[in-house]
């Protein structure tokens, strides 16, 4: 049966309507994709991979298409600094990383990131904090002249290190692969839905302090790994982990140089098999759980809503459960005396490009994970808060009105808070450590 020419216009316009509403929801309300499956392997290939995360790699080691371990790296192994509670947790202070920002200069403008490597191959490439200062030293103050060129105005520009610095910790890899599978749809909507609530003050008082954290895009999308969220995928993460940490080249990322040699090059060290083996068994770690047993936990999981800290750790995110992140970046440090903003970098009286655009400030960190924080002592970015207390009331900046709501509970309730907290725990399924020992750092 033929439709009327008025009938076919009803239809059409009746499924474009339809169309437009499905892309709405899905633009504004959607999640994304369901996750259906979690993150898989072939067993043999989680095998080979979990190998070549604990082997201990040497310069020209046999199982390298290049040069090997190097020539500067800051472990031998990728079990050196991911033991905490299982084969790939995170690992303490002894194993943090130095990384670093060189600001532009006069004699030149490019902004550098990068990492102070602990140790080299070659004792003529050992990188130190200080060596980088000599390669990049303070600025001296100059006079500028600013102003209406026909009656300029002669100011100071101070002197300034154009080398900063930060302690960064080794985070966990239980759920990476989950957390992969999180779409960047779902960390977007999250972050608006939370900016919607706020200008139009639904959310309780309590809330209406906490800024909404700043989405990171880079290459590959929203970054959900890293402490700046620097990393899009786990892949990349990997990838950029093996150059730095290892000097291991993989087909994406060449191994990191000294800074005493920029222009050394080699051929990757691991093949695209063994790069993918490596990225299957990080992938399939299992998830972090919450422990039951513990009868204030309810009561603190409750104060943990209401206290605000759900607020950007929050529990559910894109089909992944007890998460408890945002992938947000925020400040938590409290103003610096005096008033004004974190300040790092040249004067604007040099006339020199400062960070680039969207790059996170020194004082912005990604929110991390909570899932098996019990068992990943002790906190922060840098690992200078002990316990899980001291890690809350280090919480200024964006997150001060939770601290201070925290510092309002009494005794009895803050100590549920930190039991829940206490629940959430490294997986008890966690492949043990063939070779404990490779917590040492395997010093030569």
């Amino acid at each position: 049966m033929r439709l009327s020419l008025a009938g076919q216009r009803r239809v059409i316009w009746s499924g474009t309507i339809a169309a437009v509403a499905v892309l709405a929801y899905w633009r504004f309300f959607s999640d994304g994709l369901p996750i259906i499956w979690g993150p898989s392997a072939r067993a043999s290939e989680i095998a080979e991979g979990r190998e070549l995360f604990e082997h201990e790699w040497t310069p020209n080691d046999a199982r390298a298409g290049g040069d090997g371990l190097g020539p500067v790296f800051n472990a031998k192994s990728c079990s050196a600094c991911h033991f905490q509670g299982g084969l790939g947790g995170g690992g303490n202070v002894e194993h943090n990383a130095t990384s670093f920002e060189v600001f532009p200069r006069p004699d030149d403008p490019r902004f550098l990131t990068g990492t102070v490597h602990n140790f080299s191959t070659n004792p003529a490439h050992k990188e130190t904090a200080r060596k980088l200062r000599q390669m990049y030293p303070t600025v001296p103050a100059r006079e500028v002249r600013t102003g209406d060129p026909r009656c300029p105005t002669t100011r100071t520009a101070p002197e300034y290190d154009p080398v900063h610095t930060q302690s960064v910790q080794t985070t966990a890899l239980f759920g990476a692969g989950w957390v992969d599978l999180i779409s960047d749809r779902a960390i977007l909507k999250n972050a608006r839905n939370r900016g919607v609530r706020t200008a139009f003050k639904e959310m309780s008082v309590e809330f209406d302090s906490i800024p909404v954290g700043r989405v990171r895009h880079v290459a590959g999308g929203v970054g959900k790994f890293g402490w700046k969220a620097q990393f899009a995928t786990l892949e990349e993460f990997v990838a950029a982990a093996c150059a730095n940490e290892l000097g291991l080249g993989t087909p994406t990322v060449e191994q990191a140089r000294p800074h005493a040699a920029p222009h050394d090059d080699a051929a990757p060290d691991l093949t695209k098999q063994q790069f993918r083996a490596l990225v299957a068994f990080v992938k399939t770690l299992p998830k972090p759980v919450e422990a039951g047993g513990v009868p204030e936990a309810a009561r603190g999981k409750e104060l943990f809503g209401t206290v605000g800290c759900a607020v950007c750790h929050v529990p559910d995110m894109g089909g992944v459960k007890r998460v408890y992140s945002d992938f947000l970046l925020y400040s938590l440090d409290d103003p610096q005396p005096g008033g004004g903003e974190y300040a790092v970098g040249p004067s604007p009286l040099f006339g020199l490009p400062a960070r680039p655009d969207g790059d996170p400030k020194p004082n912005e960190w990604k929110t991390p994970a909570l899932w098996g924080v019990a068992d990943s002592a002790p906190y922060l970015h840098d690992g200078s808060a002990p316990t899980l207390h001291d890690a809350i009331l280090r919480h200024g900046g964006d997150a001060r009105s939770v601290r201070d709501k925290y510092n309002t509970l009494d005794p009895g309730d803050r100590a549920a808070l930190l039991a829940f907290l206490g629940t959430l725990k490294a997986p008890p399924d966690a492949p043990p450590l063939s070779n404990p020992s490779v917590t040492t750092l395997g010093k030569k």
